[in-house]
């Protein structure tokens, strides 16, 4: 049972609470949190419940931007997309590393965030 401690404002006694730490999450974890409030209620109500969720979101972010930096730094090296390329051709370089990114990110978007 939650022991709550109070103190007197005026004529009112104010229970001492504490607002739960904010997650440290980023856009991966923002987009996860909103998918399971969206599409899986039950889940994310269970694990608000159970103080589990912000602990959740911040581990998916972490994970999503582990494999972001993974995949586009194997992808850029399997298709030559090389510091040699930037400085002869700096559009086509950009050009790739955006393709690249666009394509590591929704592999990301269906292993991760939408499971």
């Amino acid at each position: 049972m939650l022991e709550l401690s109070y103190h007197w404002a005026g004529d009112y006694l104010i229970p001492n609470l504490e607002p739960p730490e904010a997650p440290q999450i980023g856009k991966y974890g923002t987009m996860r949190h909103n998918y399971l409030r969206d599409y899986h209620t039950g889940v994310f109500d269970g694990m608000l419940l159970t103080g589990k969720l912000n602990a959740h979101l911040e581990e998916v972010d972490h994970q999503a931007n582990e494999m972001m930096e993974r995949l586009a730094t194997q992808m850029a090296k399997a298709e030559g997309v090389t510091e040699q390329l930037k400085a002869a051709d700096q559009m086509a370089w950009v050009g790739a590393m955006n393709n690249i990114k666009a394509r590591v990110e929704e592999i990301v978007l269906n292993e991760l965030i939408y499971t």
